[in-house]
């Protein structure tokens, strides 16, 4: 995985295996204070692909869609990973900003859904999208922002 800044990566998937092993290259990319947007449908794969991510960087134990908890932090074996689902905000109010903020100091970041929290969140280092296609087949694509963009620089 070697694409230069402001460049997309697509990948096709067709095992929830191989959406994690996607993931996983992604992972050895990430550093303390990388924000990581995961976008797509209702059941493309979103958390199968943040599991990958995490196993790859030392999580060790379940890795589950924080749905209805918001947020989960791990312990990874270079620091913490944070892993959000906004699936349930229509949007970020400052007291619900500063509820998800601690997740993101001295962490790599997954955010689920984060069109809820467009103009909020800080910017992505990288964002992806899974789109479904037929079966267990998804599309992957990773857009790779400006690698100097780190939350808490």
């Amino acid at each position: 995985m070697a694409e230069r800044a402001g460049s997309t990566k697509t990948y096709e998937s067709k095992l929830p295996s191989e959406t994690e092993r996607i993931a996983a290259a992604l992972a050895q990319r990430l550093a303390v204070g990388d924000v990581v947007t995961v976008s797509g449908e209702l059941g493309t794969g979103k958390t199968t692909f943040v599991r990958g991510a995490c196993r790859a960087l030392g999580v060790e134990g379940p890795v589950t869609s924080p749905t209805f908890t918001v947020g989960h932090r791990y312990r990874a074996r270079d620091g913490d990973v944070s892993h959000l689902d906004l699936y349930r905000f229509r949007g970020l109010s400052a007291a619900e900003w500063g509820d998800l903020e601690p997740y993101f100091d001295g962490a790599i970041v997954f955010v689920e859904w984060p069109e809820a929290g467009e103009g909020a969140l800080p910017e992505a280092r990288f964002a992806v999208r899974i789109e479904h296609r037929g079966g267990d087949a998804r599309i992957v694509s990773i857009a790779d922002a400006d690698p100097r963009v780190r939350h808490g620089d």
